[in-house]
């Protein structure tokens, strides 16, 4: 890859490599991120959302792009109670990650969320009217219910904030970012600070926040959340993960399997000692197969017969050395000898 560049001498925005590299920051949210970071001063009040319209970023790409600003600490949103009692989100835009706390610093250094003086409000319109006494309201003329809902992220003193451990923070960045998955999971900052005990044990217990936040939002139920701080809480009790350090922990020594047992060896065969029913002086041998005489008696034998075979073809009577010639065959110099005497003894006499 060729790479070529030419820096800028003016109209330029910099960027750390820490956000350019960013692993959990998508396309859109870094160039939103990049297009607010360049911005003049005159249009730092204009909402995210309108930059990011400006940028061809809306609909579900926008909010996916907030989403993961706000998870990962560059975008964070206060409402507060501004003038004539209406309320105002103010968010805050950073180019390096912050923390719950660092926000609040910098909301305090800012002023936000500091109550109005009663001499600036905006006075009421009209001249104030006559008080009256006496007489109560008829039935048909009292005021009904309330229906209207307080907001559910009142505005907070800066004296009773509690700091949070990194744990405590992303969960509660969870929790808060719910609201942009589904409208019915909407928490306020009291009911989302009575979940972040449960939901830290889950990232303690090693589930990352994006699996946290896919366990909550799925699987709604057909007929919608009637109470959302209800719910999250029955679902982060009842799908608790098993804790990894209660686990029985399986020993690192692999204990060998007993080696098989060989089958029973049947004892050789050793075959009878019997006396050989040969010539020659009494002798025993170990029978195979029902032998009576020995290897050697058989093999003398053999020679025996074989030397009278030879000996009739011959024409040589060796009938009165038979038992000598089966005595002489155990030795093979003895009978041989003699046969051998005897053929050339026969061919002398026909010359």
């Amino acid at each position: 890859m060729l790479w070529h560049a030419i820096a800028p001498v003016r109209r330029y925005t910099k960027a750390s490599h820490d956000v350019v590299r960013h692993p959990r920051l998508c396309s859109d949210a870094k160039i939103l991120l990049l297009y607010v970071q360049g911005l003049p001063d005159g249009q730092t009040h204009v909402a995210l959302s309108e930059h990011g319209r400006k940028l061809g970023i809306k609909g579900r790409a926008f909010q996916r792009a907030k989403e993961q600003l706000v998870v990962n600490g560059f975008v964070h949103e206060r409402r507060v109670s501004g003038e004539r009692g209406l309320w105002v989100t103010h968010q805050l835009f950073s180019n390096v990650p912050l923390s719950e706390g660092d926000a609040l610093v910098v909301w305090r250094d800012a002023g936000v969320g500091a109550e109005a003086s009663p001499s600036v409000q905006f006075p009421a319109v009209g001249e104030p009217g006559g008080r009256s006494v006496g007489h109560q309201l008829p039935v048909e003329e009292e005021l009904g219910e309330n229906s209207s809902r307080p907001p559910t992220e009142p505005p907070g003193d800066d004296g009773d904030v509690v700091e949070l451990s990194p744990q405590e923070s992303q969960a509660e960045r969870v929790l808060l970012s719910l609201r942009h998955s589904h409208r019915q999971l909407h928490l306020g900052v009291a009911e989302v600070r009575e979940l972040v005990p449960v939901a830290v044990e889950w990232l303690r217990r090693g589930v990352s926040a994006g699996d946290l936040r896919s366990v909550l939002s799925s699987g709604l139920p057909s007929d919608g959340v009637r109470c959302a701080v209800k719910f999250l809480k029955h679902r982060l009790v009842q799908k608790m993960p098993e804790d990894p350090e209660e686990r029985p922990q399986k020993s690192s020594v692999r204990e060998e399997a007993p080696p098989p047992v060989p089958p029973p060896v049947a004892p050789p065969y050793v075959a009878p000692l019997v006396t050989c029913q040969g010539p020659g002086a009494e002798h025993v041998f170990r029978s195979f197969d029902g032998a009576t005489e020995c290897p050697d008696c058989q093999q003398a034998a053999a020679w025996a017969r074989w030397a009278e075979r030879r000996a009739a073809d011959l024409g040589i009577d060796l009938a009165e050395d038979a038992a000598a010639a089966v005595e002489a065959g155990r030795d093979p110099d003895g009978w041989r000898g003699r046969l051998a005497a005897a053929a050339r003894g026969a061919g002398g006499g026909d010359q």
